[in-house]
């Protein structure tokens, strides 16, 4: 039932052996499940699993590997209503499998099965499915598959479903608290939104009370749109459902809280990072998606120009010093971030990171959450500098003692990246000369510094050719004679109407080398500095963002919404 290419050539391992290998269990344990599985006609993991030698969740990681194949957790998991309908409940418990999710691009359906090597199960679904849909198998446990058959099936779960499902029945705020209670049309209401925001590519969610009606938008491609109106009274009930889910608590509500959701939304494990914040008709609450599917790009996806990716991989090659990635909120600097990380990462290097939070825990990275770790970034670097690094990640250098330890790290022989809020590359040096970092400290330590813009690009289903006017083509810098075509944003059902689908970034890369330290140590003027960098090949956000424009991918007024155009019009 599994794909024939993913299957393993080796024969299965006995899960009794491998649970032994692992140190998972002793060897009396295995006996004396060995003995309980003759009396009780189950299998070896049933046994383990009802004495009580091992949890779930490591006997279903141990079973895929004995099997060969890949496992799926159902804890925390949002059934899609698209996959119910394919397979129905009857069909579900009689071959102990659940479909999770469908994906309407791929055209595949992910199904959940105690037993992916079941071959008249396997051919029981190919039936069903008439081959219009292709069916991609997961271990997972069969209790989880029981509860989570019991706990989906036989409920509304479309938005539209559930709000009339509310218009006709009673709100019990109280009733949500339930761990249990999946019945309650709010704990349906706001899983189906989490995962709507989530599938339609939202960056965060907000929940925005107002004096008659809730208002809910989601921020796609960095620009809100409004896609839900709702009767207020349903509010309270839905918060203290979010602040359930984030374990916050429930009985405050006249001060700011934050918390974590984590969900399985298309088999793949997404996070929320809420925040909640008492406003004059209630609370207003943001959850910010953390997608790692979407969040972990190499850095040869970045987006970066082939000149940009050269400038950036000599700056990755030198063994120590600080570098800074700088831009507004929700330009992708953390991002860009963990891609340079990813990129770093190997057996032989050291990698540690402080975070307020982590966003996407890293495989082989030391990775610490400041306020769970109850200090602060200063405090933080102190402390790794004792854990033998040889790369460290702060999260922001936002004061003096967080940049001074920042750079006494960078001068002991270490790599060290970090965000910093400013406009522009070359605008960070007065930023960190504001910090009270000195000048003779500045230079010589920084790599280089990365400034970053999120734009959305054109919908290529929809995407109309157009000739520049005057001023276009003057920013664009077009000769005299030259021809060249612009494209507009027309909108069509691919792009909700927009014009727009999809984001990309844009950057300017400043390459600290000895000329640019030998100003700075002479305080010279950012005019004299910027004339330096731009000998040396530096291209602004603006250039940037323009070759863009002329590459057919994004537009002018796109570019102007997210940097300062006027410079480039004399």
């Amino acid at each position: 039932m599994s794909d024939p290419q993913v299957k393993s050539d080796k024969p299965p391992v006995r899960l009794g052996d491998l649970l032994l290998e692992r140190g998972l269990i002793t060897q009396d344990q295995l006996r004396i499940a060995l003995q309980e599985q003759k009396k009780m006609g189950k299998q070896i993991g049933e046994a383990l699993l009802t004495l009580g030698f091992v949890t779930e969740d490591l006997m279903r990681g141990a079973l895929a590997t004995s099997l060969g194949e890949e496992a799926i957790s159902l804890k925390g998991i949002v059934a899609s209503p698209v996959a119910l309908k394919l397979i129905s409940k009857p069909f579900a418990k009689r071959h102990n499998l659940f479909p999770v999710s469908f994906d309407a691009d791929k055209n595949e359906l992910l199904i959940a099965s105690a037993d992916p090597s079941d071959i008249v199960a396997g051919d029981q679904v190919n039936a069903l499915l008439a081959g219009k849909v292709k069916p991609v198998w997961r271990l997972a446990s069969k209790p989880e598959i029981q509860s989570a058959i019991e706990q989906f099936y036989g409920h509304e779960l479309s938005i539209d479903g559930i709000l009339h499902e509310l218009d006709t029945g009673n709100i019990d705020a109280a009733s949500v608290t339930n761990a249990d209670g999946y019945s309650h049309p709010v704990v349906r209401l706001m899983d189906a939104l989490l995962v709507d925001g989530t599938l339609r590519g939202a960056s965060d969610i907000h929940f925005e009370p107002e004096p008659h009606f809730l208002r809910i938008r989601y921020r796609i491609d960095g620009v809100l749109r409004q896609v839900r109106v709702l009767n207020l009274r349903y509010w309270s009930a839905m918060a203290v459902r979010l602040k359930v889910m984030a374990g916050m608590n429930i009985a405050e509500t006249r001060a700011a809280q934050d918390g974590r959701i984590s969900l399985t939304i298309s088999g793949r494990q997404v996070d929320f990072r809420s925040a909640s914040q008492p406003v004059i008709h209630g609370e207003n609450f943001v959850l910010r998606i953390l997608d790692r599917a979407q969040g972990l790009v190499p850095v040869e996806g970045l987006g970066l120009s082939r000149k940009q990716l050269t400038l950036l991989q000599l700056m990755l090659a030198r063994p120590e010093g600080i570098l800074l990635v700088t831009g507004p909120t929700g330009s992708g600097k953390t991002t860009t971030l963990y891609s340079i990380l990813v990129h770093l990462n190997q057996e032989g290097v050291n990698i540690m990171t402080l975070e307020d939070p982590v966003e996407y825990p890293l495989p082989m990275i030391r990775q610490t959450s400041v306020s769970d770790a109850k200090m602060d970034f200063a405090e933080g670097i102190r402390s790794m500098m004792r854990q033998d690094p040889d790369i460290i990640l702060v999260g922001e250098i936002r004061d003096h003692d967080t940049a001074e330890m920042g750079f006494r790290a960078a001068m002991t022989g270490h790599q060290v990246f970090s965000t910093l809020h400013t406009n522009s590359a070359i605008q960070s040096i007065p930023r960190l000369l504001d910090l009270n970092i000195k000048t003779n400290v500045l230079a010589g330590n920084v790599i280089g510094i990365v400034a970053q813009r999120l734009i959305r690009t054109l919908c290529k289903k929809c995407k109309k050719p157009d000739v520049p006017n005057p001023v276009e083509a003057k920013l664009l810098n077009t000769g005299e004679g030259e021809d060249i075509t612009l494209y507009r944003p027309v909108g069509c059902e691919a792009c909700d109407f927009l014009g727009y689908k999809g984001r990309m970034a844009i950057f300017e890369l400043l390459k600290f080398d000895k000329g640019l330290d030998e100003l700075i140590t002479q305080d010279a003027s950012i005019n004299k500095i910027e004339i330096h960098a731009r000998n040396k090949g530096f291209m602004s956000l603006a250039e940037d963002g323009l070759r863009r424009v002329r590459d057919g991918l994004t537009t002018i007024d796109e570019i102007s919404r997210v940097v300062d155009l006027t410079e480039n019009i004399d």
